[in-house]
C-alpha cells in the first residue's frame, strides 16, 4: 500500500474523481479552480507529479494532463472512495422490474441485468445459479399439443426451469398426468447428476403406453436435468450503454468490446474464476484481470444465492467508471434477487 500524505489523497481523489465526469485528462490549473485546498496551480502540479512518481497518475501524452493508472484506481477503490446508497427512485425502479414480475427464474434473471444495466451504464452480467448442489423438488409436464410437452422442473431452492420437449407419438393428458406422477417419485429429492446416472434404472420397470414420454426424457436426459447454467448460461445486457461511453470512439477499442460481448464463454469463465475470499464484492481493475481480454475494462462482481446454490451478477466497463454507484447498485439487487427467487 502506498503512503500518501493527505493532500496527496485528497488530490489523487479529486483527479478521479473530474476524469470519471469529464473522460479528459486533469490538467493542474483546472484542479486549483476545484480543489478545497485552495492550492495554487504549481503546487497542484508539483503533487501530481509525486502521484505520478508513485505510478498512480500517468500522462496519456506528453502536454495533456495526468489520468489515473490502474493503481491509482485501486488505491481509491480501497482507501479514498466514500460509499454511498442508492437513492429512493433507483431503488423504486429495481422493485418494479423485479418484484412480482415473473415466477420463471430466467426471466427473473434477463430482467436482473436489464435493470442494472440502465442504473450504472454499463454492461451488466447476471450468470445462472449453479446448480451442481441442487435437488430436485417436482417435475410437471404439460401438454403445448398432441406431440409437444413443456417441462417444468423445480428445485428444492426455489429455482424453475422449463424445457419443451418433442414426441414421437400422440399421448393424452391423463397419460402424461401418470408419467408426471411415476417420475416425482422416481425423482424428487435426488440431485441432478444422481438423476442423469441412474434415470434407466430407476425408470426400466413401466407401462409401455408410457414409453414416448419416457424415451423423450431418457433421450434429453443432459438437456432436462443439467447441473450446467440452464439453457441460458448468462444474460447479458447493456451494449448499448457501454459502447457510448467515450472510450469507445476509438475504433479499436470499439472492436474489441464487440468481440467480448459475442464471446459469452468468456465472460462466464471470467466472472466464476474470481476467488470471492471473505469478499461481499469483487472488485478487479485493469492489468489485475490475466485475461488480456479485460485489461482495458473493470469488473466488479457478487454472489447471490438461493439456499444452498448461488449464481454471480456483475458488471464490466471501462476503469473509468462510479465505482462507489456501481457497488451499491450491485449489492442492493443482488440481495434482492436472492429474496425473490426464493419466493
Amino acid at each position: 500500500m502506498f503512503q500518501l500524505s493527505e493532500r496527496e489523497k485528497i488530490i489523487l481523489r479529486d483527479v478521479i474523481h473530474q476524469f470519471i465526469i469529464t473522460a479528459s485528462p486533469v490538467g493542474s490549473r483546472n484542479l486549483s479552480k476545484k480543489s478545497n485546498l485552495n492550492l495554487s496551480a504549481a503546487t497542484i502540479r508539483n503533487i501530481m507529479s509525486d502521484l505520478e512518481e508513485n505510478g498512480l497518475l500517468k500522462h496519456p501524452h506528453t502536454s495533456a494532463g495526468r489520468v489515473p493508472t490502474d493503481n491509482g484506481y485501486r488505491f481509491y477503490v480501497d482507501s479514498l472512495m466514500v460509499p454511498v446508497n442508492l437513492d429512493d427512485v433507483q431503488k423504486n425502479l429495481i422493485a418494479n422490474v423485479l418484484v412480482n414480475n415473473s415466477e420463471e427464474t430466467n426471466d427473473i434473471l434477463k430482467l436482473t441485468a436489464s435493470v442494472l444495466s440502465k442504473i450504472t451504464n454499463q454492461l451488466a452480467c447476471v450468470t445462472y445459479p449453479n446448480l451442481r448442489q441442487a435437488k430436485l423438488e417436482k417435475i410437471r409436464i404439460l401438454s403445448l399439443s398432441t406431440n409437444r410437452i413443456l417441462v417444468v422442473v423445480a428445485v428444492q431452492s426455489g429455482l424453475v426451469k422449463t424445457i419443451t420437449l418433442e414426441l414421437n407419438a400422440e399421448i393424452n393428458e391423463k397419460k402424461l398426468s401418470s408419467v408426471e406422477q411415476i417420475l416425482n417419485e422416481k425423482l424428487s429429492g435426488l440431485d441432478f447428476s444422481e438423476i442423469r446416472k441412474t434415470f434407466a434404472e430407476r425408470l426400466k420397470n413401466y407401462e409401455p403406453e408410457y414409453t414416448p414420454v419416457i424415451r423423450v426424457f431418457l433421450d434429453s436426459i443432459d438437456k432436462v436435468f443439467t447441473d450446467e447454467k440452464g439453457i441460458e448460461k448468462i444474460y447479458v445486457a447493456g451494449i448499448k450503454n457501454i459502447v457510448k461511453q467515450p472510450e469507445f470512439e476509438d475504433h479499436t477499442q470499439f472492436q474489441s468490446v464487440i468481440e467480448l460481448i459475442e464471446d459469452e464463454d468468456v465472460i462466464i469463465h471470467f466472472l466464476e474464476t474470481k476467488n470471492f475470499e471473505d469478499k461481499d464484492v469483487y472488485i478487479s481493475i485493469g492489468k489485475e484481470n490475466q485475461n488480456k481480454l479485460f485489461t482495458k475494462y473493470s469488473l466488479i462482481a457478487k454472489k447471490y444465492n438461493i439456499s444452498n446454490i448461488n449464481g454471480t451478477i456483475g458488471i464490466i466497463g471501462p476503469k473509468r467508471m462510479q465505482y462507489n454507484k456501481s457497488i451499491a447498485a450491485i449489492i442492493y439487487i443482488a440481495d434482492l434477487l436472492s429474496k425473490e427467487l426464493k419466493k
